[in-house]
């Protein structure tokens, strides 16, 4: 079971960081003037120059997809409830989001910024999380369709 979770925090490393890249690809296309914005022009500042801002944002992607990776890891259990595996999930995804998000300057640092954030997150998360609910419950469904033809 370590080898797993070891595992997906691993990969859920490498894909927090590619998805880190093409966000600051598509927010510098989005912007139109031909430069690429590695990172927030507040994290430069506070890191005093730009690479070091987008180390440290590489690194805090690598930390974020590996929170997720780790965490994909709840849904595996058996002996949790689906609403124990979602609320738990959901704890660990959003307290390692929030400082990312914070710190990267991914939000408005105000208490109105933070409420927003979350707010989409969850939405984000809710709409995702019902997508896979109910995907799941019509393969369920046609297994237990195809049970019954072999039943009979």
């Amino acid at each position: 079971m370590k080898k797993k979770v070891v595992l997906a925090v691993l990969i859920g490393s490498l894909i927090g960081f590619a998805i880190s890249v093409f966000i600051t690809i598509f927010i510098s296309l989005s912007l139109g003037d031909g430069a690429y914005h590695a990172a927030h022009p507040k994290l430069i500042e506070i890191c005093e120059n730009e690479i070091s801002a987008v180390i440290l944002q590489a690194v805090c992607a690598l930390l974020y997809g590996g929170a997720w990776g780790g965490a994909s890891m709840i849904w595996q259990s058996e002996s949790l409830s689906l609403m124990k595996k979602t609320v738990l999930h959901l704890v660990i995804v959003s307290v390692s989001a929030l400082p990312i998000a914070y710190f990267m300057w991914w939000m408005p640092h105000s208490l109105w910024g933070v409420l927003g954030y979350f707010g989409i997150f969850f939405g984000i998360y809710l709409i995702i999380w019902l997508c896979l609910y109910f995907s799941i419950k019509r393969r369920i469904k046609r297994i237990n369709e195809k049970i019954s033809q072999n039943e009979a």
